[in-house]
């Protein structure tokens, strides 16, 4: 039997495998980590389906939660189909589908609002107008460099991932706020989220610079990532239109079972709902 012992240069090729298949930066970053990190745990050692079972059960062990760890096999089993291991492939965590989010991780809208007010009285007037952004769209942090200026003139920005080709329709004041703000920056074309050194705002930057706001905005940090933005706008947006199936292609989803998590309630919220059941004597 033909050992598969991981090396270095497979690793690297699975780097640039991951840039053809044009992953968001943010995903082919995470996935390479994950599959780092399998490597070190298996110190030198041929990788069989056995032992990729039990880094499964060494990473519960360490007390990660389960869709975590499922997202670290994910990696590790893309690693695999890419360097045809499939007969390594390692099965996921069976998780029930929850039926609502912990309160813990859910931004309110009156979070969001003081998060804008602290931005703003810190003179942060760039990350206050890129969150207004984020939660008026939807559109992912991958997508922010699709915000351009010629995008905030036509009312719309097209977004080109993956093969596919989605229309964000953007909010007439939001519009105004992005060449307001552009104009004061002296940007006439092209993207308006920018470095000072004219590049654009990758995800770390955007998540670091939200972070920082969250003991004058008095609001937990669990809460305050970008993503959760994101998932603010789903629930606002489906509250007053209804329509799951608007909502997943607002998005970009392509199955609406990844949207229907957007919409999930928080745990007091399903605890309300059960009481008004009244099934309780």
């Amino acid at each position: 039997m033909h050992e598969h012992i991981l090396t270095q240069t497979q690793l690297s090729a699975f780097a640039a495998q991951l840039r053809r298949e044009e992953k968001s930066a943010g995903t082919a970053e995470k996935y390479l980590r994950d599959a780092e990190r399998f490597a070190r745990w298996l110190e030198g050692r041929s990788v069989t389906s056995e032992l990729a079972a039990a880094w499964r059960e060494h990473l519960t062990a360490q007390g990660y939660a389960p869709v975590t760890v499922n997202s670290m096999l994910s990696a590790v089993n893309h690693l695999f189909r890419f360097l045809g291991w499939e007969e390594c492939r390692v099965k996921f965590l069976k998780i029930q589908r929850r039926t609502f989010r912990e309160e813990g991780r859910e931004l309110t809208r009156p979070e969001y609002d003081r998060l804008l007010a602290a931005a703003r009285r810190r003179g942060e007037n760039r990350l206050a107008l890129l969150m207004e952004a984020i939660c008026s769209t939807g559109v992912r942090v991958s997508e922010v460099r699709y915000l351009t200026v010629e995008a905030a003139r036509a009312g719309r920005a097209e977004v080109r991932l993956k093969g596919k080709i989605r229309t964000i329709l953007l909010p007439g004041k939001l519009c105004r706020k992005l060449l307001k703000y552009a104009k004061t920056q002296k940007t006439v074309s092209g993207e308006i989220f920018l470095t000072r050194n004219g590049t654009g705002l990758g995800r770390r930057q955007i998540w670091a610079e939200m972070k920082r706001l969250c003991k004058e905005a008095g609001v937990a940090p669990t809460k305050v990532f970008p993503h959760n933005l994101r998932h603010l706008f789903a629930t606002t947006f489906y509250r007053v239109c209804k329509d799951i199936v608007r909502l997943a292609d607002v998005l970009g989803h392509s199955s609406i079972d990844t949207t229907r998590i957007y919409l999930m309630t928080t745990g007091a919220e399903h605890t309300r709902l059960l009481d008004r059941l009244g099934l309780v004597s």
